[in-house]
């Protein structure tokens, strides 16, 4: 099976910028995302909450170019200020066109 190497880029954050990063997401390349539900402990202490969504995960594979930009972006524009963590993980994809800067959706 032919597999493309690719980069998931996860978020973890404040539900209140989910959008906003979403749309940086797609602005800097990005053909997706999947968003879910998080809750926690770390740094900043427990991060949970009774009421879903006070917490995200989200999550995003593309090239390696597009990752490095969106983690430079996060770490200058959203570290400072706000409850995050982002990290990228060497994936193999099958299908993996599809994730490329203007892949098929």
């Amino acid at each position: 099976m032919h597999t493309m190497h690719l980069r998931l880029i996860t978020i973890v954050c404040e539900s209140v910028l989910e959008e906003r990063l979403t749309q940086t997401l797609r602005r800097m390349g990005a053909s997706g995302w999947t968003v879910s539900d998080a809750r926690g402990d770390g740094a900043r202490g427990v991060r949970m909450s009774p009421t879903p969504g006070e917490n995200v995960r989200i999550e995003s594979l593309m090239e390696d170019r597009v990752a490095e930009q969106v983690l430079e972006h996060l770490a200058t524009e959203y570290f400072p200020h706000y409850a995050m963590v982002a990290w990228t993980t060497d994936v193999a994809v099958v299908r993996g066109d599809k994730y490329k800067e203007g892949g098929k959706r």
